[in-house]
């Protein structure tokens, strides 16, 4: 039986009084305000833990807002060469730079870009070790603390068998021969408690090297901005460890800055029956919400009725399994009838492709304090055929 990942957030907020119809269709409508919202709720953590928090690119990465961004937070993340180097030359403030494994063709610019480097294994720290020296950035080892709190295995960096990070059980003083600080990375969509824990499952392993660290970087995953997160719990976790070894605290939060921040609005193009009520739309689960699969997961829709109609959701493209998922409706929804998925400003943007030729949602950004909308890109043919050759 298929996991169902269960999302922690879907809250409407001010969308319930956004005008679906002022935009184009497929289009990802991000409110402003609801962005600096987060953001002030994460520098106020900053400012009372001492922790330095920066955004995960990976998750939210449009450059738009870039200046919002750094006015509450310390910097960008990168997942590789191309975010490094968005977030040296569109955010300011510092950039970290963590791969799963670096090519070395692109090692000089990523040490150029990045304040700190993080490497995955003592393999590659040690291959880059002198070119990251001689450059004068800081070196991080991403470990695995081999304690898993995620609910599917394939989003789970703990799980048998993980690519990702050094086991904590091999650690040894010539794997952290020249590094500076830790990295664990270990949660998703998740509360301060499985932080917690497995920090308490990691802490006396890693207490012997701790003495000889700068700093220790606890990746993403935090749902910090959520109602019920603990953050009072989080911000004492962070002085406790900062006064106990002595060292600096990293948070990487993507979900965090964009939760329940956007929207992705469709128009249902078809309506027909087979053994069920079923309505082709503009969204396409494949092209424009690849973690509806991957995961998979139910978005959370703008407005679904408790009892109605039930109609199963899915998009253009030829994939059968381009379905996004069954909803209620108190009336049967009418083809030229525009909806809205909640919660779709992280990870769905960055993952956007045009299989099938399928375009692009444009990006609006909207204010919902002053109700100013503006359109930040529509994307055209030019954008898909000039991607492939």
């Amino acid at each position: 039986m298929t996991e169902i990942m269960t999302t922690q957030a879907g809250d409407a907020g001010a969308f319930q009084r956004f005008d679906l119809n002022r935009v184009p269709t497929p289009c990802f409508v991000v409110d402003e305000a609801a962005i600096e919202r987060n953001l002030r709720v994460l520098q106020d953590v900053s400012h009372r833990s001492g922790a330095r928090i920066l955004l995960a690119l990976k998750a939210f990465s449009m450059f738009s807002l870039a200046p919002l961004v750094s006015r509450y937070l310390s910097g960008t993340c990168a997942s590789g060469l191309f975010e490094a180097r968005l977030g040296r030359e569109e955010y300011g403030g510092e950039v970290t730079s963590y791969c799963a494994a670096y090519k070395a063709q692109d090692m000089a610019d990523i040490l150029d870009l990045s304040d700190h480097v993080i490497f995955n294994t003592p393999a590659q720290k040690d291959r880059f070790l002198a070119d990251a020296q001689a450059a004068g950035v800081q070196i991080g080892l991403r470990v695995n603390p081999e304690h898993s709190e995620g609910e599917i295995a394939k989003y789970d960096p703990c799980a048998p068998g993980s690519r990702l990070g050094t086991p904590v059980s091999q650690l040894t003083p010539e794997a952290l021969e020249g590094v500076h600080g830790i990295h664990m990375h270990t949660l998703c969509e998740q509360g301060f408690e499985p932080l917690e824990r497995t920090w308490s499952a990691v802490e006396e392993q890693l207490r012997p090297y701790l003495g000889q660290i700068k700093w220790i970087n606890f990746g993403g995953g935090h749902h910090i901005t959520r109602g019920d997160y603990d953050r009072d719990g989080l911000v004492h976790f962070i002085q406790d460890i900062r006064a106990t070894y002595g060292v600096d605290v990293y948070l990487e939060p993507g979900e965090a800055v964009a939760l329940d921040a956007g929207i992705l609005v469709g128009e249902v193009l078809d309506l027909h029956h087979n053994s069920m009520n079923l309505a082709i739309t503009d969204i396409s689960a494949t092209c424009h919400m690849p973690d509806v699969i991957e995961a998979p997961y139910r978005p959370a829709m703008l407005n679904e009725a408790a009892e109605g109609a039930r109609y199963r959701f899915g998009g253009q493209s030829c994939l059968a399994g381009d379905v996004i998922g069954d909803y209620v409706w108190a009336d049967a929804p009418q083809v030229g009838q525009r909806f809205a998925f909640l919660d779709q400003a992280h990870y769905s943007m960055v993952k956007t492709n045009t299989f099938n030729g399928v375009p692009l949602p444009a990006i609006a950004l909207w204010n919902s304090d002053t109700d100013d909308l503006k359109m930040i890109r529509e994307f055209t043919y030019d954008d898909f055929k000039e991607r492939l050759s």
